[in-house]
């Protein structure tokens, strides 16, 4: 891994006893995540209406791009177990991933209803080239863009000129066509290794214990879309895992007023006439909803393309082990800033738009902000790094101690010039920090802070329970029993839903920092809340869901 190049946090926020409000969310089945998309360079959209859900039980009339046909000569990324599709309107609309230098070409056919008008995309930060600007044009000029009149086609050419995340969006009445859905994604990977070194190989490899014996069954597959494992053409953009998250609210009052009005039209003559236009007024705006790539919580935590979400396939579930660089995909697709916390450690910047942040004294270092919350600005994508590694915990997160029989409790911790335990790949404990190597949560079993421990526990009874998180300060399964004995009153203790040889990762909770973005129309919790998981590296993370 190459975290070492990645400036440290120095503020790393602690791993709380979690989240005893949020039990109830956490009995929830892990559900992983990943970047999915379809590959270009060339692309067929149609802008067309269907129903979206909330878990509020309602079904919000939208509008949002899907694919014409299932992508012919396209592919579905990353690899997924359950069939991906995107053969109908789904909300956001298809992320769209092609390589540096590429002449992409996006046909759009209008197949929204005849009183909605014409609609378009646009595609910040790259000069497109329209069907408008053809000698027999098909599609009509618009204000910002060429335009697709009802049941009409217009293509958009452009190169993809540098690699990035990078939002699109329709470009026609947006404050009325961007809030019913039409908005989506496009990923820009690099087209060659970065120009100052090379990536660590994605470690696919098992945990090993000291005897050798593989802890799991296998390796893990490599879910990044680029080929470099790297985002940019610098090794400080080197990843591990990447995940997309596209935030935006929604009006439902906007939505009902535009089923109804389409409901009324009479388009018989064609759009424009009396009774054949859509005049929703979009101010005051009151969003009930505020979503994840088209989900509130917990819908963003079930599993991508699932069948109950046919228009919104496209979940937000982060997942890790420690020591692993993820790559954070965000792009602000609402009308407004959503200030979004990722709890565990603050996120390293590395670009805005596809821009990387360079020092103003070094074309070659990097300087992007370390964010506390990532503002999400309507328009906006960024790329960020996040990680985590237990430093900060003030104990040892594995559980180790000297006096165990267990051949996991004795690794070693073995810092290097950061700190961490680099030097073996397939060790569980892999970049531990070793200052908290051999440190009990509590030196006394019953004792407290000031009976010698860094912590005081509460009663294990109100530790947060699950199959997220077993409600144990220790990561990985057996880790308490290493650490506290068969006689310890740590958690697991039989008293919870995971056994003390069950998986027991941290369930670190991301949300807005908008206190009523956390609900959905008005009931907490919901909305813009998301967990992120790290897990022990005896656990395979499988993304191909």
């Amino acid at each position: 891994m190459s975290a070492l190049i990645i400036k440290k946090a120095t503020s790393m926020k602690r791993v709380l006893p979690f989240w005893v409000a949020a039990a109830g969310l956490l009995l929830i089945g892990a559900a992983h995540a990943a970047a999915p998309g379809i590959t270009g360079p060339a692309f067929a959209l149609t802008a067309q209406p269907a129903y979206i859900t909330q878990p509020d039980g309602q079904a919000v009339y939208s509008w949002g791009y899907g694919c014409t046909t299932p992508p012919a000569g396209n592919r579905f990324v990353p690899a997924t177990s359950t069939t991906p599709y995107c053969n109908s309107m789904q909300v956001p609309g298809p992320t769209l991933v092609v390589t540096e230098g590429q002449t992409v070409t996006v046909t759009l056919t209008n197949g929204l209803p005849a009183a909605a008008g014409n609609t378009s995309i646009l595609f910040p930060g790259f000069n497109v080239t329209t069907s408008c600007s053809a000698a027999t044009p098909v599609g009509a000029n618009g204000l910002l863009t060429c335009e697709a009149a009802p049941g009409g086609t217009v293509n958009y050419t452009f190169t993809a000129s540098s690699p990035g995340t990078r939002a699109y969006y329709s470009g026609t009445q947006g404050d009325l066509q961007v809030e019913m859905g039409l908005y989506g994604a496009i990923i820009v990977l690099p087209n060659s290794a970065p120009t100052n070194g090379s990536c660590p190989t994605h470690n696919t490899a098992a945990g090993v214990n000291p005897a050798g014996t593989a802890l799991v069954a296998g390796g893990e597959s490599d879910f990044r879309l680029s080929p470099t494992g790297a985002a940019y053409h610098l090794t400080q953009s080197c990843y591990d895992r990447e995940y997309l998250f596209q935030f935006s609210e929604m009006d439902p009052n906007i939505h009902v007023q535009a089923l109804a009005q389409v409901t009324a039209a009479n388009c018989s003559g064609g759009f424009g006439t009396l009774n054949c236009r859509l005049v929703v007024p979009t101010e005051p705006y009151h969003p009930a909803y505020f979503m994840i790539n088209g989900r509130s919580m917990p819908d963003d935590m079930d599993s991508n393309y699932a069948a109950q979400y046919p228009h919104q396939p496209y979940n937000g579930n982060p997942h890790m082990h420690p020591g692993e660089l993820v790559l954070l995909r965000i792009i602000g697709q609402g009308r407004w800033q959503h200030p979004f916390h990722e709890h565990g450690n603050h996120v390293r910047i590395l670009a805005r738009d596809g821009n990387l942040i360079f020092s103003s004294s070094s074309a070659a270092q990097l300087a992007g902000p370390l964010l506390f919350t990532t503002t999400t600005t309507p328009g906006l994508a960024m790329d960020g790094i996040f990680y985590w590694t237990g430093r900060g915990l003030n104990w040892d997160a594995y559980g180790h101690h000297p006096g165990s029989t267990d051949p996991l409790a004795t690794l070693t911790c073995t810092p290097d010039g950061n700190g961490y335990n680099t030097g073996n790949l397939t060790a569980v404990n892999y970049y531990e920090w070793c200052q908290d190597h051999n440190k009990p949560v509590q030196a006394a079993p019953f004792g407290d802070v000031p009976g010698g421990g860094p912590v005081t526990l509460p009663d294990p009874n109100l530790f947060t329970n699950g199959a997220w998180y077993g409600g144990s300060p220790y990561l990985g399964p057996d880790a308490t029993g290493r650490a506290t004995g068969a006689t310890g009153t740590t958690p697991p203790s039989g008293t919870i839903a995971n056994s003390p040889t069950g998986e027991a990762g941290f369930a670190f909770m991301w949300h807005s920092h908008n206190e009523r973005e956390i609900t959905t129309n008005n009931i907490f919790p919901g909305g813009m809340l998301m967990m992120m998981l790290v897990d022990s590296r005896e656990f395979v993370i499988d993304e191909s869901n």
